[in-house]
């Protein structure tokens, strides 16, 4: 069976963490995704440049953890951790490595595979926010890393409210070209102009769209800030791994990731990017 048609019947997942022995929810064993998969055709917008995507993005600073703990508290170590839109195990890998239980959630194939090679001892669901295939008040913390604008916020916020233990909380954040570096807003600037529901405000907003949803939460919201130093070569993938480049496909692309490469290439002139981010991060608790 393919990885990315997992049944739930056959999912190995953390202790404490129930799956009801049912696969409406998941991928039909075809690969197609399944009717019952809300906004599947959207979220497989990476699949395409998974193996690109694994090995350009950023990871996430180490204060974006403790951040969490703190608001939280609660340490991440043996905490019951549903990561959704776990993509190709970013977030993952640094969750587990704090000693979380986690279980990934993934509705693309491509990014799934991508995500068992590197970590194979993580469960690995086929599904989406929307929509989850777990039991009532079952983890104790869900995460969306990079990943709950993919999400209809009024399916994916009850969803994660049900699946929460009492005192559990739902943790999403972004890495995004921080505004304050003059490059990386001009940047920004550019692919804004350039492609229609360029989507990085949404980070700003996610606090808003929780609580219209349901007002009864109290979302808290932190910044932080943190750079990486990264080869030209690898920004350029970083940027063709974002989904309005990858939608293009290669051929679209890559005439305006050359126009991009120049623009780059005259701010930093030895081929070394400053890559400079804000994370934007919001916990709600049920």
């Amino acid at each position: 069976m393919p990885l990315g048609c997992t049944s739930l019947r056959h999912v190995r997942v953390p202790d404490g963490i129930p799956v009801p022995h049912d696969n409406r929810r998941m991928a039909s064993h075809s690969g197609q995704p399944h009717p019952a998969l809300p906004g599947v055709p959207r979220a497989l917008s990476f699949d395409s440049v998974a193996a690109q995507y694994a090995t350009s993005r950023p990871s996430y600073p180490p204060q974006l953890f403790d951040t969490i703990e703190e608001l939280t508290g609660q340490p991440l170590h043996g905490r019951r951790v549903v990561d959704v839109g776990a993509g190709t195990g970013i977030a993952t890998r640094l969750l587990t490595s704090r000693g979380a239980r986690v279980l990934a959630v993934e509705p693309g194939p491509g990014m799934g595979e991508q995500l068992h090679e590197a970590l194979p001892d993580v469960p690995l669901l086929r599904a989406v926010g929307d929509a989850l295939p777990l039991s009532s008040a079952s983890a104790d913390l869900i995460t969306y890393a990079q990943s709950w604008h993919w999400t209809e916020p009024e399916r994916s916020v009850p969803e994660a409210i049900r699946v929460l233990a009492p005192g559990g909380a739902l943790a999403v954040w972004w890495n995004v070209p921080d505004p304050a570096v003059p490059w990386a807003a001009e940047q920004k600037a550019r692919l804004a102009r350039r492609f229609d529901g360029y989507h990085h405000d949404v980070s700003l907003r996610a606090s808003r769209l929780i609580t219209e949803v349901d007002p009864s939460l109290r979302p808290l919201y932190r910044e932080l800030h943190w750079t990486r130093r990264v080869p030209l070569d690898q920004h350029m993938a970083l940027l063709g791994s974002r989904s309005y480049f990858a939608r293009l496909g290669p051929d679209r692309a890559a005439p305006l990731l050359a126009e991009e490469r120049e623009e780059v290439s005259r701010v930093f002139r030895d081929g070394v990017v400053e890559e400079a981010y804000a994370v934007h991060l919001t916990v709600t608790f049920r």
